[in-house]
């Protein structure tokens, strides 16, 4: 017995993995740090780049799985009539050799993965004000840089290891806690029964209604009601109910497939608090991915697309849980919505 209690009391104290980390998304000065759920970290520069973008990636635990590159781009400008960019990549008015040996150099894109490389590139730039091409407009700021490598090293508890960026310290690797374990939301009901005609009508009639008797200030000849079958017995019904100049806020219900129909309201909640300061999310822009069978939802920050917050959902048989929460607060013409960083992800 004495030996079991030691073996107990040894196990305790050894690391293991958190549930999940919590999401964090903060800016220093001209640089924007994103960590998810999984403690995956990414950092950009943002501001007035005029397409001039530095991405750096890392993973959480001992190894140093990084990615740093450099683009010239964006959502609406195109690079053809550009130079390449390594030659005339310049620090702080003084030219900036990149070796090609760990680099892979293409015209507007540069980039690398290894660790050494990397660890160089940035204590070089760390400490200057700003990278920008020769005979250009564009620039990156590095004001902020070294506050964000040093919130990705405390976010993924690098700080006094080897592996820290900025804080290295004597701790081996293996100091540094692993990546959560990554959740499953398992899809229910994955081929559902098709609607029959009849289901559809009445469940098409049943929400005009809900339309008619819901406190929507959307002109009526704009409101929409959509149908699709979640499961054998359940429904999912939306109604367009607000609108703005680029987003559509719905309202949506869980409803049973024969009359008398039961419906329950649907309710997005979060598994984090977001930067609004609450976990409650609204059907923004909301569709039902037929193939994925995910709900989703865009609530766009303005009309180009270039901001904002994407979520998808999947139903668990009670509700719908999140499965995808990707969010960019910088609306600086980057990029769109599918490349946004993530603060939560699942299998």
């Amino acid at each position: 017995m004495r030996h079991c209690v030691l073996l107990i009391l040894f196990l305790s104290v050894l690391p293991v993995p958190l549930v999940w980390a919590a999401p964090a998304q903060q800016s220093f000065s001209d640089w924007q740090v994103t960590c998810n759920n999984q403690n995956f970290c990414v950092a950009r520069n943002t501001g007035e780049h005029h397409g001039l973008v530095m991405t750096l990636s890392r993973s959480a635990g001992a190894k140093t799985d990084a990615n740093l590159r450099i683009d010239l781009g964006g959502l609406e400008s195109s690079p053809v009539k550009e130079a390449p960019i390594a030659p005339r990549l310049m620090l702080d008015g003084t030219p900036l050799t990149l070796g090609a040996l760990h680099w892979k150099l293409t015209p507007w894109h540069l980039t690398t993965d290894d660790t050494a490389t990397i660890t160089a590139f940035l204590k070089t730039i760390q400490e200057g004000e700003a990278l920008e091409l020769k005979d250009g407009k564009q620039i990156i700021s590095l004001a902020g840089l070294k506050a964000a490598l040093l919130f990705i090293d405390s976010q993924q508890k690098r700080v006094g290891s080897e592996t820290a960026w900025i804080k290295k310290g004597d701790d081996p690797p293996l100091s540094v806690p692993p990546a959560p374990a990554l959740k499953e939301v398992a899809v229910v009901n994955p081929t559902p029964t098709p609607l029959t005609h009849e289901e559809l009508n009445d469940l098409l009639d049943y929400g005009s209604w809900r339309m008619n008797n819901s406190q929507c200030s959307l002109d009526p000849n704009r409101r929409e009601v959509r149908v699709t079958a979640l499961t054998d017995d359940k429904a999912l019904l939306m109604i367009s109910c607000e609108a703005g100049a680029y987003n559509t806020v719905d309202l949506a219900w869980l409803v049973s497939r024969k009359k008398p129909f039961a419906a329950r309201t649907v309710r997005l909640r979060l598994p984090f608090v977001s930067s609004s300061e609450s976990s409650d999310m609204e059907l923004m822009n909301a569709r039902f991915d037929e193939k994925t069978r995910e709900l989703t939802t865009l609530a766009l920050g303005r009309g180009m697309a270039d901001c904002g917050i994407q979520t998808r959902w999947r139903f668990d048989g009670q509700r719908f849980r999140l499965v995808r929460y990707a969010e960019e607060p910088s609306c600086d013409n980057w990029h769109g919505p599918d490349a946004w960083p993530t603060l939560w992800i699942t299998r």
